[in-house]
């Protein structure tokens, strides 16, 4: 099975509906962002404060290379990992890229209180971002789903393609 790649802004799914995409299919499920965290032994966040975006995007880019190597995978990328060109590149290499299209308001209501996502307390800016990468997802993506919809039906339609 080619593997299987979610895009999409924080808070559209990725992580709830690859988990659910994987048992469907089968298969495993791998989150770059948690594999990061992983390999470095700490949390994005604090890489992000130590070494800044730069240092974090090249760790990014690093893993976005290791997963095109795995198989039959279902992955969810970080937020912005499919906004860089070259990691689109990279992941391309045997998969196939799923965008999780949905909708900022239904983003915001999943997100809810901003405290565990930083980029959400200034509404405003999380709205300018999110139109910002929107463009950038979609022209990553092989597909293009429906992200309002519950993980379940969103697993399934996506089980649908690939089946």
């Amino acid at each position: 099975m080619t593997n299987i790649v979610l895009c999409g802004f924080m808070g559209s799914g990725k992580t709830i509906v690859g988990k659910e995409l994987a048992k469907i299919m089968g298969c495993k499920f791998v989150d770059t962002d948690e594999l990061i965290e992983k390999e470095q032994g700490v949390a994005i966040k604090a890489i992000f404060a130590t070494h800044g975006e730069d240092y974090f995007r090249d760790l990014e880019h690093d893993m976005c290379k290791k997963v095109a190597t795995m198989k039959n995978c279902v992955v969810s990328t970080g937020g912005g990992a499919m906004t860089y060109q070259r990691n689109v590149d990279a992941i391309k290499e045997g998969s196939k890229v799923v965008f999780l299209d949905a909708s900022f308001d239904v983003i915001c209501d999943r997100i809810g209180d901003s405290t565990t996502r930083p980029l959400f307390r200034d509404r405003q800016k999380a709205r300018e971002l999110y139109n910002l990468r929107k463009d950038k997802y979609l022209a990553a993506a092989d597909y293009v789903i429906d992200g309002d919809m519950s993980a379940r039906k969103t697993a399934l339609e996506i089980a649908s393609i690939f089946k």
